[in-house]
Order: structure tokens, then sequence, then C-alpha cells
């Protein structure tokens, strides 16, 4: 499934694997944007693949003219060997009933290229929370039990909340509980496959609603720095500013163009 841009497959043994769920408000979408053009990653290769629907565009990390015509599609993957990452970054929607597909596909390519552990950036409808929820922090994690043995202690370190467990059927009171992630795309499937697997996997989440979702994306991938220290800020004093995200040239058209003139 993997295409790799040279003539040689790049090693990615022991590399944490960054991606998103196509989910709600597209936050994890957003997220890895941030991430690979604030790191400058590299383009190393993209996903041959028949799950998701086929689209093409220009390059949405573009810095300057040359680089504006480059094509990107629908899966592409990135690298950063400096800090022993690599992201595949999400561009359009499943196909119906290929979703699964895709998990499982996925999965086996992870496991081939001995990527060490995966990071699943996602969102969940925020409408859905229950009351204890609502009193607290919108962020959520998820950790499959291979992983927990040994990042366990830092994330308590950090106190974050796991996500809740709640009924499968909420109408029954008598149903079990289970891990429900509403609006999550993929996110329970791959998790689900991952802990059958015994793959090492994190999902991280936050509950938002559709709208303007880029403060919903910077605040997720600030969570996931307070882990991975991808970037730290410009100072360690108090008064140490925001951390230095680049904003992707591509985000410019997020809500369209302008209205035109003559409308007026």
């Amino acid at each position: 499934m993997f295409v790799p841009c040279g003539e040689s497959v790049p090693d990615l043994t022991n590399f944490t694997l960054l991606m998103p769920a196509v989910s709600v408000g597209n936050v994890g979408q957003l997220a890895i944007d941030l991430i690979i053009s604030t790191l400058n990653m590299c383009k190393i290769g993209y996903f041959y693949t028949d799950c998701l629907v086929p689209m093409v565009g220009n390059n949405p990390y573009a810095t300057e003219e040359e680089n504006s015509n480059e094509l990107s599609i629908n899966t592409e993957v990135y690298s950063l060997p400096s800090k022993k990452l690599v992201v595949l970054q999400l561009r359009s929607i499943f196909i119906k009933y290929k979703s699964k597909s895709f998990c499982e596909k996925l999965l086996a390519w992870v496991e081939s290229s001995g990527c060490a552990r995966i990071i699943v950036l996602s969102s969940s409808h925020s409408y859905h929370r229950n009351d204890a929820q609502l009193r607290s922090t919108p962020f959520r994690y998820l950790l499959t039990p291979c992983l927990q043995k040994s990042v366990q202690n830092k994330i308590k370190s950090l106190s974050w909340l796991e996500m809740e467990r709640s009924r499968c059927i909420p109408e029954m009171s008598d149903s079990e509980f289970c891990i429900r992630i509403p609006g999550g795309g993929i996110t329970k499937t791959l998790y689900d496959e991952s802990c059958s697997k015994e793959i090492q996997m994190a999902v991280l989440l936050k509950f938002v609603s559709e709208g303007d979702n880029i403060p919903d994306a910077v605040s997720l991938v600030e969570y996931l720095n307070e882990w991975l220290q991808i970037i730290k800020p410009c100072s360690d004093g108090p008064m140490a500013s925001a951390l230095p995200w680049k904003i992707p040239s591509s985000w410019r058209l997020l809500f369209g163009s302008g209205l035109p003139p003559a409308l007026f």
C-alpha cells in the first residue's frame, strides 16, 4: 500500500507514527497540518489505496512560488528522522464499507515498517458528554495494553484523564460498558484492532463542535506536545510566549475565498 517517493523504501524502524482520524471538525487533520508545517517535514511517500475517495490538489504547505505547483493527494506520508517521527495525513473521506479494510492494511504496514508506536489525533462530539465530562477538561486519551507499560508513569505525571467507558447502548440500563467515541471516525476501529494485534497505540482526542475548529486543532497539538515535546517554548521563564506553531499556507482558504464585491 505504501509507495515511496524515492527509489528505496525509507527505514522507519522505531519511529513514532502520528496520524489523524477523519472525525468531527476535522480537528485531527488540522493538528497534523500544524505539525507537518511547523517541523517542515519532508514527504517520503503516499498510500496507493482504494479505501478513500480520490482527490488531488496543490501543495498545502507551499512556502514559495517554486513549490506551490506541487501536487498532493488523499494519503501522504512525511518524515523527520532527527526526531524519529513519521506522519500520515489523510485528506479525504472513506468509501463506504472500506474503513475497516484500510485500518487492517495500515496496521500491517506499521508492523512491517518497524514503527514503534502509533498516536492517533481525533475528536468526538461535545454534545455526547456526560455530566462528569462537562465539568472537566475536554481532552481524553486511550492507550492499548501493550503501550501502557512503557508510558503509564509519564501519562500519570501529566494528570491526563482517560476516556471513560459508557453503556454500549445508552438507551438500555442493563447494557454493557464499552469505549464509545461518537463522531470519531475510524478511531475506535483502529484502537480495537491495535489491542487485538498487540500494537502500541495511543489515542488523543478532544470533545468539539463543528465550526471554526482551528483553535481546537491548536489546543490538541499542544496537548500532544505536553507528552512528546515536539517543539519547546521560545523561553523557559514564566512569561514564555505561546508555542511557535506555523500555520500552513493552505489555511488562508480554509473557509473559501472572500465575498465578491459585486454582491454589495
